[in-house]
């Protein structure tokens, strides 16, 4: 009898091989979700439950660490009971007092929780920040990063003229492509430098550069050349955003915004919405980054603009040591929680 692997293998056995696989994937991927979710409720559960404990009997802090070691006691193979990840879970059914199932909170792992919790007070951006992790699979690191960085507060913040330029809802969505300041803290840079240089810095980090600008972005290339009628330009740097179907022209100041760098970037924006939109994008817009600028000075700038243009700043200073010192790694972050990943999709959840 033949091995298995010495075979003559039926035609269509490769295809049918690499479907099964996938099977198998979204299978084991569909079953830790469900995991995940059973134990965040389960979670939640523990903490509405001890909420209206101590609302009726004044339950203290000695009472939750006993209810703790009993728990871990019975159940010693979980990592999650322990005395502060009661507290967490008490703090996250005062958080989100609606059962969490619908809610995109309820999809994210509890140590994106506990972080949410941490580091945010307001509802609405716990809300905001969990429903991005959600959608865009950000990991715990990444999560801590954006509310670090003040994602939120900086997205949609850059002056326009897309309300004027734009219709409808398509101007609300542009708007949410431009943040301001940009933080380009990750390329190391300091003091003064050359507009040439950040572009080069930018460039050569791209997978960050794209994290700052936002979901959605690709890149297409830098001094990307244009012809018209032999005259050369060339635009700075170009992207395309793929959740709006756009072309997004990017062009670099290191110096206080001037009004006849409007001027360019709208005719660099025309170019690009004429030779390379197709009829099925959305209209092209562009996004001046500069060191500085005066707000007053950018919306008369941008008022007689025939293009959809934002202008926003920059920085790349680093955060203030004390943050820095605050921003846990993960290791630690584990550690403080006593959490472990599941090695399997029932491994000690439940």
């Amino acid at each position: 009898m033949a091995a298995p692997r010495d075979l003559a293998l039926p035609a269509g056995y490769t295809d049918l091989l690499g479907e099964l696989k996938n099977r198998v994937r979204v299978a084991r991927t569909t079953a830790l979700r469900t995991v995940n979710t059973q134990l965040i409720e389960l979670y939640w559960s523990i903490g509405r439950t001890i909420l209206e404990r101590q609302n009726v009997e004044s339950w203290g802090s000695g009472v939750i660490g006993r209810l703790a070691d009993d728990l871990r006691a019975e159940f010693p193979e979980m990592k999650g009971l322990s005395r502060s990840n009661l507290f967490y879970m008490r703090g996250f059914a005062a958080a989100w007092p609606d059962p969490i199932v619908q809610q995109a909170v309820g999809q994210l792992p509890w140590g994106h929780i506990t972080v949410l919790l941490d580091k945010l007070d307001r509802p609405d951006d716990r809300a905001w920040y969990a429903a991005a992790a959600v959608e865009y699979g950000w990991s715990r690191n990444v999560l801590l990063n954006m509310i670090m960085n003040k994602t939120l507060e900086r997205t949609g913040a850059a002056p326009s003229n897309f309300v004027q330029r734009l219709v409808g809802p398509d101007s609300e969505l542009a708007q949410q492509v431009a943040k301001d300041p940009y933080n380009f803290e990750f390329l190391g840079l300091s003091g003064e430098v050359a507009e040439r240089d950040l572009e080069n810095a930018l460039t050569s980090r791209i997978p960050e550069t794209l994290r700052e600008l936002g979901p959605g972005f690709s890149f297409v290339g830098r001094q990307v050349h244009f012809d018209v009628d032999g005259d050369d330009f060339y635009v700075d740097m170009l992207f395309f955003n793929i959740d709006q179907s756009r072309y997004v022209v990017v062009e670099l100041k290191t110096g206080k915004f001037q009004p006849e760098w409007a001027g360019k970037l709208n005719f660099y924006v025309a170019l690009v919405d004429d030779m390379l939109r197709r009829d099925h994008h959305n209209e092209t817009i562009g996004i001046l980054i500069c060191g500085t600028k005066n707000d007053r000075s950018v919306r008369y700038s941008l008022g007689r603009s025939t293009s959809p243009m934002a202008v926003a700043a920059y920085t790349y200073d680093k955060l203030p040591p004390a943050e820095q010192k605050a921003l846990p790694n993960e290791g630690r972050l584990v550690a403080a929680l006593e959490w472990a990943e599941p090695e399997g999709p029932l491994a000690g959840a439940l």
